[in-house]
């Protein structure tokens, strides 16, 4: 799989929030986007899955312009910002609901999503009644359940226990070994250091620097 951002512009109200980006992403790796709050983190990410349009400057995901010959990554899993889900629904009939809109998947992969998560697939519990942490756990369930060949979580440690935490990054570890894409958020630089080949420095909707890192030997 291959990603081309070129040379991608976005403005809302006038002002410019992603600014003439220009970054290609590659099958095999973990990309890391590191930048204050409100830099552009989450838009470039919003950008990659076609969630939003450019005002000028285009996508391609192998070959193909989002937005114009294809709406959205073939195969892609998302969490961004807060996970959203039916409030009276438990969290297996949230992500079977999810489930039928590509139907790709059965019951035993949602179960097996849930458990690698730390969540129980049996819990009868109601999303509402979910604390912050098991709420964090079903949207990264709902991120990798159907095994994406691009991934993009934003922040996905948030109210995380040690535990869980250790299972995440075992999950990002072996999306790389799968040669897929993991584009990864994080306001822990030691976890972005840890985990990602190559980091990308965001400031003010500009890409202000980009390190490879010693894991990283492809770019050599």
């Amino acid at each position: 799989m291959k990603i081309e951002i070129i040379n991608y512009t976005k403005n809302l109200s006038h002002n410019c929030v992603l600014n003439n980006i220009s970054l290609t992403l590659e099958s095999g790796h973990i990309y890391g986007f590191t930048g204050k709050n409100g830099s552009g983190k989450t838009m470039l990410m919003r950008a990659v899955c076609g969630l939003i349009t450019p005002s000028s400057g285009e996508v391609r995901i192998d070959g193909k312009v989002l937005g114009r010959d294809i709406s959205f990554p073939e195969s892609v899993g998302v969490l961004i910002e807060n996970p959203g889900f039916t409030s009276s629904f438990s969290g297996f009939k949230n992500l079977k609901f999810l489930a039928q809109i590509q139907n790709r998947i059965n019951d035993e992969d949602i179960k097996s999503a849930m458990e690698n998560v730390g969540l129980d697939p049996e819990d009868k519990k109601s999303f509402r009644k979910y604390s912050l942490g098991m709420k964090q756990k079903l949207g990264i369930a709902a991120a990798i359940m159907e095994k994406p060949k691009l991934l993009i979580l934003d922040e996905p440690f948030n109210a995380l226990d040690e535990e869980t935490v250790n299972k995440i990054r075992g999950i990002i570890k072996s999306y790389k070994s799968k040669d897929h894409i993991v584009i990864l958020s994080c306001h822990d630089r030691d976890e972005i250091d840890s985990l990602c080949d190559m980091i990308i420095e965001i400031k003010s909707g500009a890409i202000s620097n980009i390190i490879r890192t010693e894991k990283d030997t492809a770019y050599e």
